[in-house]
């Protein structure tokens, strides 16, 4: 059999870690429930008297309201990412869960794919819960806020993507703290999550614009507001090619890892 051949059947693997996920739900449901309400009390109690109404666009809007789409858009890459890093690793090093799955019918690309596309998944999942808490607060503006679910799904195949590509890369389990250190945190505290990207020095916002957190945080943030500055279709647009560049990518990386 020709294994490089794709097929829809890349669902079964998707299927496969649902069910996994379905055992284990109590626990994964916690934190996009109560995490957000840490947040929000936080913010919206202590730095929110101090930093007082943000400009956005052309309108202000309170400090928690900035920040709140920037909570889900951290939530996205989160769930996607250490999904296809950290449980992938597990899956493939130590449960030998892939083994089984390359001695079946199944393609190297259809594993991987079924990998990121539960990867999108699972932030969409989360999402709709951290979503429907930060909703409680009245801090997302409706239909447009019915969109974040669907950029969920675009966001974690694009950090999705990426943490496959480096479960291809790394020795062991203990080298994922360098690109959790060098890339994710840097993109959770620089990418106009917490503060505008106004405020950094110029190389730093173009530093910033390079990174896809920065564009999923202004897709959420403009959904959730309802509002819609100049260049938000470049931040979609980026998202997209950066997934198309990189789905390619981190499943070539896992055939050399599995198969060469």
């Amino acid at each position: 059999m020709d294994h490089t051949r794709f097929s829809a059947r890349f669902i079964r693997i998707w299927q496969r870690n649902l069910i996994v996920y379905a055992k284990i739900w109590k626990v994964v449901f916690i934190p996009p429930l109560l995490e957000p309400i840490f947040y929000l009390v936080a913010f919206g109690v202590g730095l929110s008297t101090l930093v007082g109404n943000m400009r956005y666009g052309n309108t202000d809007v309170s400090y928690v309201q900035f920040i709140a789409p920037a909570l889900l858009a951290v939530n996205i890459m989160y769930n996607a990412f250490f999904e296809t890093t950290y449980n992938s690793f597990v899956r493939m090093y130590f449960q030998k869960t892939y083994d089984g799955m390359m001695a079946t019918p199944l393609s190297l690309e259809e594993v991987m794919t079924g990998e990121i596309v539960w990867a999108a998944t699972k932030s969409v999942i989360a999402t709709a819960i951290m979503q429907g808490v930060i909703s409680f607060f009245g801090l997302i503006q409706y239909p447009e806020g019915l969109l974040i679910l669907p950029l969920a799904f675009l966001g974690g195949l694009a950090f999705g993507s990426v943490g496959l590509l480096f479960t291809g890369m790394v020795k062991g389990i203990e080298m994922f703290n360098l690109p959790v250190f060098l890339f994710i945190t840097p993109m959770f505290l620089f990418s106009g999550t917490f503060f505008p990207l106004d405020n950094l020095p110029l190389w730093a916002q173009r530093i910033a614009v390079m990174l896809p957190l920065t564009h999923l945080v202004k897709l959420v943030r403009g959904l959730s507001l309802g509002l819609f500055p100049p260049g938000l279709w470049w931040s979609f647009l980026y998202l997209f090619l950066f997934s198309a560049v990189f789905f390619p990518l981190a499943i070539g990386t896992m055939r050399r890892r599995l198969v060469i």
